[in-house]
């Protein structure tokens, strides 16, 4: 008899992201007709840069001839966008890859969500708390959770508060944890950690035998210089870093799907006999259960690292990041309590009145249109939150903060 992996039923019946979309449902059947602002999904709202899209429609028109036809690429990328990214993302912060340390994605979301499949099922992981559900959730369809607790905790995994009361800066592990998972710029909070911050961790996961998984999907909206863009600013980090981004964000690659995992030489974990290199064993994932990015994805996030291809990723970031400061003025004004939006594409904002996230989800739905994301779904330290993203369109983030004071 077939029997189902009995893990994924520990996990909440529903998705973060569908119950949003359930109630947002039932507000416009009761309310049809409404204008709903969304400022919950981070999904993006400008163009692709007119660089990629050049590109990419030459990619099309290779397909088109059998003399230039492309089928199956490396799964690994093609070695044109991989060099790309070594000397365009890393060469100019001092940080020395090689392209085979790089590996092309279809997005930050799958390889976070993959990389946990190198450890043994006993590992032990801890994350910051709030935190991207899907490194949790994983982790949970994996086996390595444990139980859920009445909190909202998994009783195998180590919560790192990272709350207003700490500055947003989660304190070490008191427990070794095998799988440390960062985020930074962090979503949800949209904060960041200094480069003195960052190499606590790195220190730490040298000392202790710990792997970090670095989500670094939104680097290029860091503003201030001492916010490191990479986690190989930080010496040794080489040994004991996987760092993940994403062209989602900074080129509006959320429909195309394109990103690249970096997994250096040098990161290695225990094994029978010795340490084992995770270069190769990623490479064997991928060969295996991965057949690539697209050719015309990946020629569209070649042309990002042209010289206008970067002058138009800069412009549509900052279009984002004019959207947070007007959002983060106009919030501040009206006497709420929020953070981030100054080095990342996120606001957190405190649920006024004591009201929970879930609450005051459902007062900006009800009486502004305004649709957010409840901070209790990142996790307990979430709750009484909200996160809002600078992604929508700037008349309508505009209209957003007038119908969300009105509506206090």
């Amino acid at each position: 008899m077939s029997t189902v992996n009995p893990h994924y039923l520990k996990l909440s019946a529903s998705y973060l992201f569908s119950e949003i979309a359930h109630r947002v449902d039932q507000y416009l059947a009761q309310n049809p007709g409404s204008r709903l602002i969304r400022l919950g999904i981070g999904d993006v709202t400008r163009p692709l840069p007119a660089a990629s899209i050049e590109a990419m429609h030459r990619a099309v028109d290779e397909l088109a001839s059998a003399d230039t036809f492309h089928g199956y690429g490396p799964e690994q990328g093609y070695g044109f966008l991989r060099e790309a990214i070594v000397r365009h993302d890393f060469a100019p912060l001092g940080v020395n890859l090689s392209p085979d340390e790089v590996f092309v994605s279809d997005g930050a979301k799958s390889d976070t969500a993959n990389i946990g499949e190198l450890l043994d099922t006993p590992a032990t992981i801890a994350v910051t708390d709030p935190v991207y559900p899907v490194y949790v959730d994983t982790n949970v369809m994996a086996g390595r959770a444990g139980e859920p607790c009445p909190d909202g905790r998994w009783s195998r995994i180590t919560y790192l508060s990272s709350t207003a009361e700490n500055g947003f800066v989660p304190d070490l592990p008191r427990r070794r944890p095998d799988l440390i998972y960062l985020c930074y710029p962090n979503n949800p909070t949209g904060t960041t950690l200094t480069r003195a911050e960052l190499k606590r961790w790195v220190d730490y996961a040298l000392e202790n035998d710990s792997l970090i998984v670095f989500d670094a999907a939104y680097e290029a909206y860091i503003t201030h210089p001492d916010i490191p863009h990479t986690i190989y600013e930080i010496p040794g980090a080489e040994r004991v870093a996987v760092e993940i981004r994403s062209f989602s964000k900074t080129a509006g690659f959320t429909g195309v799907r394109c990103g690249y995992t970096v997994v250096p030489h040098g990161v290695t974990l225990s094994a029978p006999g010795g340490r084992v290199s995770l270069n190769p064993l990623w490479n064997r994932r991928q060969t295996t259960k991965f057949n690539g990015a697209s050719y015309i994805a990946q020629r569209g996030a070649e042309a990002v690292y042209t010289p206008e291809g970067r002058q138009q990723v800069r412009q549509a970031v900052g279009y984002y990041m004019e959207n947070a400061r007007l959002m983060l003025a106009a919030l501040r004004s009206a006497g709420l309590e929020v953070y981030g939006g100054t080095d990342a594409p996120y606001l957190w904002l405190k649920a006024p009145g004591g009201q929970t996230s879930w609450q005051f989800f459902d007062h900006l739905l009800r009486c502004a249109g305004i649709v957010t994301t409840p901070g209790s779904g990142f996790g307990p330290s979430g709750e009484g939150y909200l996160r809002l993203t600078a992604f929508g369109k700037r008349d309508d983030c505009a209209e957003a903060m007038r119908r969300l004071q009105a509506g206090l």
